[in-house]
């Protein structure tokens, strides 16, 4: 029996899975977003099981139909032959994945299926198997996409990640899967070969130590496995399995890894006794060492090279990120100190931690730690790549004379004067204070340049705010590092700001809070102008600086409207609409944001400007929750600007605004009084507003209309709708 089958892989590990299954022999066709499609018989399927260190699922089809409702999933499952598969005294569990009509709740789906086979043993013998979600016989996997469903055995059973030597784990465990995926991207296996160590400073439960020791030693993950899922499976070939145990353990035995080459640190004496617990489980205890120790006192390298490699906290589960920056210095102290030659591979949630460690990764790969998004950093221990200490929200230090004298500056220098002239000039006659100078208009230079000033003539003051786009891992980074330098050498010439008055900031997409996590400490302010009002913002805490320039215009129409109206801000970040909408002679105002630091700053910018006063309020709440718990009131006029994405713990609930605007927008307009305005505004770039799902309700699209002149190089930047009822 031979075909096709599949084996899932987390996001962003399809390629290392296609990589091991070759080299351990089993025929690859193409990799998948979620896995990689292999070819070949019940063999091949048993070897992926056995070696594959990164799978998760290794998932066997034994049919394929149509599904575009739950019916049709009934039908296709009720015609399989499941005697050739299940005996009637076993028992079964089923899994439904993917989307679709069929597949609208994905228990539905798999309680269809389930009774298809219940339903195909009663007609046929009078008995039906037993169901068991925990340890089945036999474990069916369905999944649907286009109205089309594959059914299928899942041969592995409990995810291949399992390996049975982990039984007890301590704070923030990592996947051995994510651990193996993290040992294959930093080139650990022909580190191993060359004669090199490995060390985990902050090892935890000792799941990577476990994963390179297997790994160095040639043993195959699936041998520690007390059972796969194919073994109580009616189509297992039990002598093909055996042979294929006996191969592996004949590889095992002739490949001892040599002790003192693997070691596992950890503050934690807990989690060095569940650590070597695990060890002594995994067959490697005497080739793996352990030790308590803190990591300002890591000793220098084991050898003269080999990898680094950790998973240390990041603010998502334990720890706090002030003391988590620490740790990340102490870190690359102990780096630079005591592994010259050797690699590193740091897996963090919170990138921006990483700079901390004070040396330029080599490469940065998207990995998931279950539903947390992270970043592999990968670094070279070499003082080329050492950082120099700089202050937070400053350009990395550079030669700024030869920069300076690279064609690239000349060619950049021309562009930003005529933007100074064009864009400037206008910003002059406007008396805009704060305005977007550039805007990486030139795509080799990458960069967002914005000009604050306390005043429009910036006599009280004037500052650059520049962001760098993050190149993509397709970008060679010495030449995107010279075309930074070459722009960043240039701006004081041209604008006539100082470099001390120069902030910096990287910019990556972000998801939900994201944008808004502190990345310092500083608490330092600025004053600026817009619009005749006077705001806080600050340059070196966060990714943005408390005011966003490309709504100016919609806090500008939120003061025409708002005299004696009584006005909502949700989502309402620093307050600056709010602080318009009082000045415009709004009769009462509500400020709602989940934050208290930016309730706080919205407090301060109403303050600054004389405007606090108690009919101004502010509240701490989910905004989707506060408009679930309707207290009677309505407003007149509504601000509503979600952020694109969040997944906040203090939320009750994932929000993602393109999926979920029309609820959220039906919840607001419930608080708009009958003659009242909601004005919704996203920026979500790709965002499409559900109108035959809204309609009641008259819309206007206001995007173009209050999209600043400084703004008009990127009219998709953001969406604003105004809605009235």
């Amino acid at each position: 029996m031979s075909g096709v089958f599949f084996v899932t892989a987390a996001a962003g590990t399809a390629d290392l899975c296609a990589g091991e299954l070759r080299e351990c022999g089993v025929p690859v066709l193409r990799e998948a977003r979620a896995g990689v499609h292999c070819e070949g018989g019940v063999e091949a399927a048993y070897r992926a099981c056995l070696w594959s260190r990164v799978g998760l699922r290794v998932l066997w089809p034994i049919a394929h139909f149509g599904a575009g409702t739950a019916d049709d999933l009934y039908r296709g499952a009720l015609a399989v032959d499941w005697a050739t598969h299940l005996g009637v005294g076993q028992s079964l569990a089923v899994e439904a994945t993917g989307q679709g009509e069929a597949i609208a709740h994905s228990h539905y789906a798999a309680l269809r299926v389930k009774d298809a086979v219940v339903d195909w043993f009663r007609d046929r013998t009078g008995r039906r198997p037993d169901v068991d979600t925990r340890n089945p016989d036999l474990r069916l996997s369905v999944h649907v996409q286009r109205g089309e469903a594959t059914l299928a055995i899942d041969l592995s059973g409990d995810g291949l990640h399992r390996r049975g030597y982990r039984l007890q784990g301590v704070a923030a465990p990592l996947r051995e899967n994510l651990a193996a995926a993290l040992l294959l991207r930093s080139g650990w296996t022909a580190i191993a070969r060359s004669g090199g160590s490995f060390v985990d400073p902050m090892c935890g439960s000792g799941t990577l130590p476990i994963e390179a020791a297997l790994m160095a030693g040639d043993v195959a993950p699936g041998l520690l496995r007390p059972r796969h899922g194919f073994e109580r499976w009616a189509g297992h070939q039990p002598a093909t399995w055996q042979r294929l145990l006996d191969e592996a353990r004949s590889r095992r035995a002739a490949s001892q890894l040599t002790p003192g080459r693997v070691f596992g640190f950890d503050a934690d004496p807990r989690a060095i006794e569940v650590a070597e617990t695990n060890a002594q489980r995994a067959g490697v205890a005497g080739v793996v060492q352990f030790r308590r120790l803190d990591l300002a006192r890591l000793p220098a390298a084991p050898g003269p090279a080999g990898l680094l490699a950790t998973n240390p906290p990041y603010g998502e589960r334990i720890g706090d990120e002030q003391r988590l920056r620490g740790l990340y210095a102490t870190l690359g102290e102990r780096l630079r100190d005591g592994y010259p030659g050797w690699r590193a591979a740091v897996l963090t949630g919170n990138p921006p931690l990483g700079q901390a460690i004070g040396i330029e990764a080599t490469r940065s790969h998207l990995m998931m730690n279950g539903p947390i998004e992270c970043r592999l950093l990968r670094f070279e221990v070499d003082p080329e790549r050492f950082r120099r200490p700089r202050e937070p929200g400053r350009p990395p230090p550079f030669d700024v004379e030869a920069a300076r004298a690279r064609p690239g500056a000349a060619m950049f220098a021309n562009r930003l004067r005529k933007n100074w002239k064009e864009i400037g000039g206008w910003a002059r006659r406007e008396r805009v204070s704060c305005f977007r100078l550039y805007d990486a208009d030139m795509p080799e230079y990458a960069l967002a340049i914005d000009v604050y000033q306390a005043d429009p003539e910036g006599a009280g003051g004037r500052w650059l705010y520049v962001q760098e786009y993050a190149a993509p891992s397709s970008v060679d980074r010495d030449r995107a590092r010279a075309r930074r330098e070459e722009a960043l050498s240039m701006l004081p010439e041209v604008t006539g700001i100082a470099p001390a008055a120069t902030w910096w900031r990287t910019r990556r997409p972000q998801k939900g809070a994201a944008q808004y996590r502190k990345l310092d400490e500083q608490g330092r302010f600025e004053t600026i102008e817009e619009g005749g009002l006077h705001f806080l913002v600050n340059f070196t805490d966060y990714l943005d600086t408390g005011l966003f320039l490309d709504y100016r215009q919609v806090r500008a129409r939120v003061r025409e409207l708002a005299a004696g109206k009584r006005f909502l801000n949700l989502f309402a970040y620093t307050g600056t609409a709010t602080a318009y909408a009082a000045e415009g002679g709004a009769i009462r105002t509500e400020t709602v944001d989940l934050s208290n630091t930016y309730l706080d700053w919205a407090r301060r910018n109403l303050e600054l400007n004389g405007l606090a006063r108690p009919v101004h309020t502010f509240t701490r709440a989910d905004c989707l929750e506060w408009l679930n718990h309707d207290d009677g009131r309505r407003f007149d006029l509504v601000l509503l600007d979600p952020p694109t994405f969040s997944n906040s713990k203090a939320m009750a609930r994932e929000f993602d605004v393109q999926r979920d605007h029309v609820g959220l927008i039906r919840l607001a307009l419930e608080r708009v009084d009958e003659e009242g305005l909601l004005i919704f505004s996203t920026n979500l770039q790709k965002f499409r507003l559900d109108r035959e799902a809204l309609q009641g309700p008259s819309i206007e699209d206001w995007s173009r209309s209050t999209l600043p002149r400084d703004f008009a190089r990127r009219p998709g930047l953001r969406s604003v709708f105004a809605f009235r009822k």
